[in-house]
């Protein structure tokens, strides 16, 4: 009876994490979704490199100022009801960008896709964080980035399959609405976090769910941490101020500091512009260039599965360093395929298909659900909301100056020597950027050995505590 019960609350715990990673989906499909739709809107609209790179960055403006705003309304309105007006942000955003009129009015509505982004890419781990056990929590929050790679690997396949309908980069668009709907009307019949309830007084209410998924056994022990982080929090009121907390410094040099490497590592770049990575490697056709862009997404989902299995098992600091170690050899190789793209010719093509999946898979595997999972444990519970929104909105700075930088950086480092013809046209060459972004790289390694904690298998509260008692990461 008592391996039925648990079976049942592991069983209801993953559908709530799954409904709230919808949430992580819509950020992969609209993230992803534009890497198709820019090559047919570049020459439906004849758009401009500046304006391919605005329209690209629109939706990282949006993410920024829905990072920057929506750490306040997690604390006051709650995690479900923030989760329920990003999903009502998200349709709007794909009615909008579907049946857009003119240039301008495009990239408002990437705009608020981009506000429901940024809130979403830390409330949904958030949620997810405080409504899963701390024994298979990382597995849990790692949910959400693997939804997040199913959302860009969906937004590629229906990029592909509606490449030759009439005004097919509208369609595109528009198909993100349906997960946004469901992500809406699943949110509905989800609960409150314990934590969120306990912070508003409710603690019988906090019990009551906590049960629905806690063991038994642990459930007193986890509500007296809460209560007594409760206690605390009624005894002090909350600021601005809060975060300039002395022991506050580690965690927030370890929030912004994973975030940093995580977006100028160059996953996104791969992620935006990834097909016209391929047309300047030779795939000259724009249909098959998202198809090959698509193996991208199958490698990015499947090494995310193979991080949720490990993350709980060997540790995120371990995973962290092989994949970054991965990343930074396969971007310096495909920096040297590309500076010398005249002597590798019909080759280049495979050789830069072969070490992108190679790069995507180390980072599925490390950066990319490890640096979601640590915000959502490294912040105290006082100022989680305000604190994860700090490092939300630096990702998205980060994120948008590697977008809008990516074709600059590599027009930058391209010499005449080095210029590559696609389409009969003269283009630049990436080479110096991936270089770029693998010195970035090994600075990543760096960083990880001296400031990246173990958080495998602590509650929330004792990372909280350790903290406090300004202690190494290290020694976490």
């Amino acid at each position: 009876m008592v391996n039925k019960g648990m079976k049942k609350q592991k069983r209801l715990v993953f559908f709530i994490a799954l409904i709230a990673a919808t949430g992580g989906l819509l950020f992969g499909f609209d993230t992803g979704v534009i890497s198709g739709a820019i090559m047919f809107l570049r020459d439906d609209w004849g758009l401009m490199q500046h304006q391919v790179e605005w329209i690209i960055a629109s939706l990282m403006i949006g993410a920024v100022i829905g990072a920057a705003f929506s750490g306040k309304l997690v604390d006051s309105i709650g995690r479900k009801y923030t989760i329920i007006i990003i999903a009502i942000l998200f349709a709007l955003g794909s009615l909008g960008s579907a049946f857009a009129p003119s240039f301008n009015f495009l990239a408002l509505s990437r705009v608020v896709i981009g506000i429901a982004v940024g809130m979403a890419s830390f409330t949904v781990p958030l949620y997810i964080a405080e409504i899963s056990p701390a024994r298979n929590r990382g597995a849990l929050v790692s949910l959400n980035q693997l939804m997040i790679t199913i959302g860009i690997l969906l937004s590629y396949l229906s990029d592909l399959a509606l490449v030759n309908v009439s005004d097919n980069w509208r369609w595109m668009f528009f198909v993100g609405l349906f997960p946004a709907l469901v992500l809406l009307i699943g949110m509905l019949g989800l609960p409150k976090t314990p934590r969120f309830l306990m912070s508003k007084g409710r603690e019988k209410e906090a019990r009551e769910t906590l049960a629905k998924y806690e063991d038994a056994a642990v459930i007193d022990e986890v509500m007296l941490k809460m209560k007594i982080d409760m206690d605390l929090l009624s005894s002090q009121k909350k600021s601005w101020k809060d975060i300039f907390n002395s022991w506050m410094i580690m965690p927030f040099i370890i929030g912004i500091g994973i975030m940093f490497f995580q977006q100028f590592i160059g996953i996104n770049v791969f992620i935006y512009y990834g097909p016209m990575i391929f047309e300047m490697a030779g795939f000259q056709d724009n249909y098959i260039a998202i198809a090959t862009a698509i193996s991208i997404g199958f490698v990015n989902v499947f090494f995310t599965f193979v991080a949720m299995a490990y993350i709980d098992r060997i540790g995120r600091k371990k995973l962290y360093n092989i994949g970054l170690t991965g990343m930074i050899i396969s971007l310096t190789l495909l920096g040297y395929f590309f500076y010398e793209h005249q002597m590798f010719e019909e080759h280049l093509k495979i050789l830069v298909v072969v070490f992108t999946l190679s790069f995507v898979a180390f980072f599925a595997i490390s950066l990319g659900p490890i640096a979601w999972l640590i915000i959502s444990e490294i912040f105290p519970l006082k100022i989680r909301g305000l604190s994860m929104s700090i490092a939300t909105l630096s990702h998205w700075l980060f994120n948008g100056i590697v977008s809008y930088t990516f074709l600059k950086i590599s027009a930058f480092f391209t010499s005449e020597k080095m210029q590559i013809i696609s389409k009969g046209e003269i283009t630049v060459n990436p080479a110096g950027a991936f270089w770029f972004y693998a010195a970035i790289g090994v600075l990543g390694l760096i960083f990880g050995k001296y400031f990246l904690p173990e958080t495998k298998g602590r509650t929330l509260e004792e990372i909280e505590e350790h903290w406090r008692k300004r202690k190494n990461p290290k020694d976490l």
